[in-house]
């Protein structure tokens, strides 16, 4: 898997240009998850949140969001693109430290899709710890394909492996339209998980 903070450093994050996109999709499941939420719709935390391309959009949502990365690099540019609205910090997606607190809903977008088995456990049991009694995780992660070296992957099953304790809700496609190769090849789905 790619070194992330060298990718940064060099100024290389395919992933944001997925985010821009993907925006209106994106924006779409974001506001399908907030018309089914809580009102008002409680604390999330955006995984993997880089330099804070969805955390605004929770917070225009009305959740009170926090985004963590293991960037040191991704948190400073979140800071500075969002200084008035969510919360960032560099953590751990596999270690969350308990003073962040629970949170009701977990976002993903293409964090947990690049680890291996025993970190993607390691992300199940964190957030399990960190999730409020009526948690939900929205996952967006591309499929396996060839590509996985380069650009991660996982099934159903190893989402629902990764998260015991909880029921996997929904299980979508999600829109490639306006994604150039190769993320147009690789099967991206949004998971969603409802913790027990």
């Amino acid at each position: 898997m790619p070194s992330y903070p060298l990718m940064y450093r060099l100024g290389m994050t395919p992933w944001e240009r997925y985010g821009q996109a993907a925006s209106a999709s994106i924006a779409a499941v974001l506001d399908r998850e907030r018309a089914e939420a809580d009102d008002p719709p409680g604390r999330a935390l955006d995984l993997g949140c880089g330099r804070a391309q969805f955390t605004p959009e929770l917070v225009r949502r009305g959740w009170s969001a926090v985004g963590v990365d293991i960037v040191p690099a991704a948190i400073e540019g979140a800071r500075r693109k969002d200084p008035d609205g969510g919360r960032y910090e560099v953590a751990d997606v596999t270690d969350l430290d308990p003073h962040l607190g629970q949170f009701d809903l977990f976002l993903d977008i293409g964090c947990f899709q690049g680890f291996e088995a025993p970190e993607r456990a390691a992300v199940g049991r964190s957030v399990t710890e960190r999730a409020a009694p009526r948690a939900r995780v929205l996952m967006l992660a591309f499929g396996r394909t060839r590509l996985r070296s380069m650009i991660g992957g996982v099934s159903e099953e190893q989402v629902s492996e990764a998260f015991p304790g909880w029921r996997l809700t929904s299980s979508e496609p999600a829109e490639t339209a306006g994604l150039g190769w190769p993320m147009n090849r690789t099967r991206p789905r949004w998971y969603r998980l409802q913790r027990s």
